[in-house]
């Protein structure tokens, strides 16, 4: 296989460069290339439930209230003229009519209160000299597509510098960051994005922002975190390699432990 061409999920080769330009559209990097590439989110999903991730595969993942106020406050921060292009309805409630008739015209929309809260956090961003440094001199939303432990996968950095690699989290505990890190599989993306963009762990933060008190936590990952992430992503890819590859049956996966 050459430098420039990788064999993706469905055992066809591609070209690096062009899904690399393709990766740019949201609808493909979350839609076609879902089924395609691995991620550090279905692996997380592979480690919370085998049967979640076919689930995902079929029907595709449902949107969180909290992946759309974490994609508008990235928006925001990284990207001010995407976030300005949405749509934004002055509604109370997304139930009412008003919302329904342009989401029917739109999928993508927003409330004028999703605007105005992903502006607050953004706002408190601006406002942090450490977070604005932090991000300074980088490239925002770059995508990657690599081999890691001889699977495909995809990526997106947050921000991306020469010496650092930053992913913008929200949280409603900045004081208990550590174990939502944890908790959240936030060690499996520290592992995968250092392989995927050539980066040691050192390279790696976190920067939080608590979404009630404002406050702005910077995390930097230790040599144990990177290797807890190599764990899971092992664990992670054995369960594909069995239920997805070798084909066991996934009515049999059983959960075994002792209380």
């Amino acid at each position: 296989m050459t430098l420039n061409k990788i064999r993706l999920l469905d055992g066809k080769l591609y070209d690096k460069a062009e899904l690399l330009k393709r990766m740019l559209d949201d609808d493909f990097y979350y839609g076609e290339l879902n089924r395609l590439a691995l991620s550090s989110s279905s692996l997380k999903t592979l480690l919370s439930s085998p049967k979640t991730y076919k689930f995902s595969l079929e029907y595709g993942s449902p949107s969180s209230q909290a992946l759309r106020d974490g994609w508008l406050f990235h928006t925001a921060i990284l990207e001010p003229n995407v976030f300005e292009a949405q749509t934004f309805i002055d509604v109370q409630s997304k139930n009412t009519k008003k919302f329904r008739e342009a989401k029917a015209e739109n999928p993508r929309v927003f409330t004028a209160k999703e605007r105005s809260d992903a502006e607050r956090l953004a706002d408190a961003f601006l406002r942090n000299e450490h977070a604005k440094e932090l991000i300074r001199d980088s490239e925002f939303e770059v995508p990657v597509i690599g081999e890691v432990m001889d699977m495909p996968f995809r990526g997106k950095a947050d921000v991306l510098g020469k010496d650092k690699i930053v992913d913008l989290k929200t949280t409603t505990d900045i004081k208990g960051f550590s174990y939502s890190a944890n908790k959240y599989g936030y060690d499996v993306q520290c592992y995968l994005y250092c392989n995927l963009f050539g980066k040691s762990h050192k390279d790696f933060y976190f920067l939080a922002l608590d979404k009630g008190s404002l406050d702005i936590g910077i995390f930097n990952c230790s040599e144990e975190f990177y290797f807890r992430g190599e764990e899971k992503v092992e664990k992670a890819l054995d369960l594909y390699n069995k239920f997805f590859i070798e084909g066991a049956d996934l009515d049999n996966y059983c959960l075994t432990g002792e209380l």
